[in-house]
Parts: structure tokens; C-alpha cells; sequence
């Protein structure tokens, strides 16, 4: 069992390499083209919050034992169309076991969350969080962010160090 589940954590991670995904690790800015043309973003992972609290606001899920991974994008317009899309959706959290968690607009103590929608000129840039819940025991490998809705062909992905 433990066996697979490290081949399983590899495949993860080498899969969107070999697929022609940008690799990096926190902190690097990758380039990432949209499937319109003149839509392009350069996007930098610059924090992770493990574990993060949920804003005073928010309601807890009740759904079991789980928690919130925080993670602070900067999305640069780098492209000649103006960039318009949701962020969170666009943003996914790997884990080790090869599980695969879309991001959410679900507001914590680390820092404000993107809009539901960014629009973003050329030449303009935003920061946000994008928040994960995923189950207690999960180890995050990696995040990944396309343009699209998440949808392009073009793929960013961060690797994240072990907690």
C-alpha cells in the first residue's frame, strides 16, 4: 500500500512534466499563454499558508476532519488582451497520494482572496489568495494555475517542499 502510494505521488508530479507543463518552485514566476490569442500571465506563487484558519466570518464544514491550505498568487497581465477570468478554478493543490483539489474563494485569516472575477489590462497586475480544503492527513505536493477557467493548454506548476 505504501508502495503505490509513492508511485502514485511520482506519477503526480512527473505526469504535468512530461505533458509540457512549466515547472517551478514557490516563489519563481512562470509565463502562461491562454488559448485566446494575446493572452498571456505571468504568475508567481509567492506564499503558502499550512494551515490556514478560516476568517472569523466563515462558517465551519462540518463535514469531518479536514483543513485549509492558503496559497498567495501575483498574476501580472504580460499579454496584449485584457485578462478576465475567476482565479480560484483556475488554481489546483496536488497532493502526494495524487489527489487533485480545485481552488476555492473561501476568505481565511491569511490575506484577502482574489474576486470572483479579476479583470486585468495589459501591463496591470493583482494578488491573491486561493484557499484548499483538503483532508488533515494530506501532504500538498504541488499547485498548479492555467488561464481559462484552468482550461488552457499551458500549465503552470509549483512544487511545494514537505511539511
Amino acid at each position: 500500500m505504501r508502495r503505490s502510494r509513492r508511485l502514485l505521488a511520482a506519477l503526480a508530479l512527473l505526469v504535468p512534466a512530461l505533458l509540457g507543463f512549466a515547472p517551478g518552485d514557490s516563489g519563481e514566476t512562470i509565463s502562461l499563454a491562454g488559448n485566446l490569442p494575446g493572452e498571456r500571465l505571468d504568475v508567481t506563487l509567492t506564499q503558502v499558508v499550512d494551515p490556514a484558519s478560516a476568517a472569523p466570518a466563515t462558517p465551519t464544514d462540518p463535514t469531518g476532519p479536514d483543513r485549509l491550505v492558503a496559497t498567495r498568487l501575483r498574476l501580472e497581465n504580460t499579454g496584449t488582451a485584457v485578462y478576465q477570468d475567476s482565479p480560484a478554478p483556475a488554481t489546483h493543490l496536488l497532493d502526494t497520494a495524487g489527489q487533485r483539489f480545485t481552488g476555492l474563494d473561501l476568505p481565511t485569516a491569511a490575506g484577502p482572496t482574489f474576486p470572483a472575477a479579476v479583470t486585468l489590462d495589459p501591463g496591470a497586475t493583482a494578488e491573491g489568495f486561493v484557499t484548499f480544503r483538503i483532508p488533515a492527513d494530506a501532504e500538498p505536493a504541488a499547485v498548479q494555475f492555467a488561464l481559462n477557467g484552468g482550461l488552457a493548454d499551458d500549465v503552470g506548476q509549483w512544487s511545494l517542499p514537505a511539511r
